[in-house]
């Protein structure tokens, strides 16, 4: 006997669920935006969205526009620079991180080596100074630090334009971009902050179809929920800060656009 195909209506995913019972508020929905402009570096953006949700911004800009000026270095392929901010910031971030600092170190490295083998009769010493000095010592520490070494100088070796996939993703911008993301949440970690956004939190969290929990801390505590919630326009959350006219770059150095900001 053939069986029936079920008429059931599916049971929508519990995030979805979750979203139709919970209706947050303008102002709460307002604060998660500017939580993610915060956490992830956009001090003009959030000035700017600020006046515009009504709502005050509960960190020192200062301290965000130092953190934009790391990222600005590494990006830019600057990481001696960017070492030398961070230390200036707070030293502890990288003592108490020996993993990030040799990813940063590794990765002037690669900057060096790009630098070197952009002529066909460049001069390697400079890398190989560099290598000998910074991440030599280090390597017998930790395994994966002389296995990620041996590879780096593997670019040496190798011509540019022909190298194996693990070879060629060592000069790919995007590790500048991983990297940087990487000292962000180090950064703020070390001054008591959430090391990522709520707002990409719940973004992988939807994207991985995995349970939200039914209680989320955004740093909202103290917040208060007054008339000012249902001002026209003022609160409308579609009116994105501008990309042109805040000040900040959104732009991942390999000229994709953040996410979660375009």
């Amino acid at each position: 006997m053939s069986r029936t195909p079920s008429t059931a209506t599916p049971t929508w995913h519990q995030f979805e669920r979750k979203v139709d019972e919970v209706k947050p508020s303008k102002t709460d929905i307002n604060h998660l935006v500017m939580d993610y402009l915060i956490t992830n570096g956009y001090p003009a953006a959030a000035k700017k969205f600020a006046v515009e949700a009504n709502i005050q911004i509960r960190t020192d800009l200062d301290t965000i526009q130092e953190r934009v000026g790391i990222r600005t270095a590494i990006h830019s392929g600057n990481i001696q620079l960017g070492i030398e901010k961070i230390n200036e910031l707070n030293p502890q971030v990288l003592d108490e991180n020996p993993s990030l600092h040799f990813a940063l170190l590794r990765l002037q490295l690669i900057e060096l080596i790009r630098t070197c083998t952009s002529t066909p009769d460049g001069d390697i010493s400079p890398a190989l100074e560099f290598a000998t000095a910074q991440l030599a010592p280090r390597a017998p520490t930790n395994p994966q630090f002389l296995e990620d070494l041996e590879r780096t100088l593997a670019l040496l070796i190798f011509p540019s334009d022909n190298l194996s996939p693990s070879l060629a993703s060592l000069l790919d911008p995007s590790l500048r971009k991983d990297i940087a993301a990487q000292v962000n949440e180090a950064i703020l970690q070390s001054q008591g902050a959430r090391k990522e956004a709520c707002l990409r939190n719940l973004a992988k969290a939807r994207e991985a179809k995995k349970d939200i929990p039914e209680k989320l801390d955004i740093g909202l505590i103290g917040t208060n929920h007054d008339s000012s919630d249902d001002r026209p326009n003022t609160n409308d959350t579609r009116r994105r800060p501008s990309h042109n006219g805040t000040g900040d770059s959104v732009m991942a150095n390999n000229g994709d656009l953040d996410p979660m900001v375009a």
